[in-house]
Parts: structure tokens; C-alpha cells; sequence
């Protein structure tokens, strides 16, 4: 493992500091989208406002902070909300704001949805984690069953 050994003497973890970069990457993105999403969402229905002439879909804060794991490590992220108020002529019913990006119900990244019945069909009935980590991460390069025993190893011995 490589580490980074600072003027006064400190070392830091290069792995961690890569995936802290990743993470941070991650949750800008996360952060990011949604607004985005939002706020054409918003200005696609800017033009339809109430009798006493006020917006019916306006910025209503962000919901409560949240996790949501993917493959970067779990994220925190704080989807915006909408005050939307639109009425659809066709089904009567307001309409409402779903985020495509981040939906309510996310917890998790699909890509680690698919990965851990993998993982368990795979990994751990078998020892070979090969086929499920190469799904995870795009490519099996590093990989190899040395590889995954020598880190499995490097692991017990460092907890």
C-alpha cells in the first residue's frame, strides 16, 4: 500500500485519499444533478402561474440529508424540493416533481443493487470473487485470485 509522507512527518494513505477524491467528486455530482434537474423542471412550467398571477411551481428547500452507497463509498446527498401546484387537464390530479436522478426511494446505486446477489452467488459460495467485482468495477484487470487472497490476507492481518 502506498503512502504519502508529508513534511512534518505525517503519512496519508494514498488509496483513501484517491477514493476521498472519488467520494467528493461523487457527491458534487449528486449535489449538482438534481438541481439541475430542478430548475429546468421549474423553468419548463415558469409560464403557468394562478388567478392573482404567482408561479405554481416554485423552490421549496431541500429534504432531509441522506446516504445513498455506490461504488465511490456512501454519499450524502440533499435533493432539492418543489412547491408545484399544476393541475394535469387530462387526469385532474396535480402534477408532481420525481426526481429521474435521484428518486425518493434511493438508498443505493443500482449498479450496487446488481452487485451483491453477485457478490453472494458468486464470492462467497465459491471463493471466486473475479466474475462479480469484474461486474462491479468494469474489469477484471488486478483481479486475480492471488491478488483478492493476498489483500484478503493484508486485511486480517491489518483488523
Amino acid at each position: 500500500m502506498l503512502s504519502v509522507v508529508n513534511n512534518d512527518g505525517t503519512t496519508v494513505n494514498v488509496s483513501s485519499l484517491i477514493d476521498e477524491i472519488v467520494r467528493e467528486g461523487a457527491r458534487r455530482m449528486l449535489a449538482g444533478a438534481p438541481e439541475s434537474e430542478v430548475n429546468f423542471y421549474i423553468a419548463e412550467l415558469a409560464h403557468e402561474k394562478d388567478e392573482r398571477g404567482r408561479w405554481l411551481v416554485v423552490r421549496n428547500g431541500h429534504h432531509q440529508p441522506r446516504k445513498v452507497s455506490m461504488a465511490a463509498g456512501a454519499v450524502e446527498v440533499r435533493a432539492p424540493r418543489v412547491n408545484d401546484k399544476p393541475i394535469d387537464e387530462a387526469t385532474g390530479e396535480r402534477k408532481r416533481f420525481s426526481s429521474a436522478i435521484l428518486p425518493p426511494w434511493c438508498r443505493k446505486s443500482p449498479k450496487i443493487s446488481e452487485v451483491l446477489p453477485l457478490l453472494y452467488l458468486h464470492g462467497l459460495s465459491s471463493g471466486d470473487f473475479v466474475p462479480a467485482l469484474e461486474h462491479f468495477l468494469g474489469s477484471s484487470v488486478g483481479l486475480s485470485p492471488a491478488t483478492v487472497t493476498r489483500l484478503t490476507q493484508q486485511w486480517q492481518a491489518d483488523h
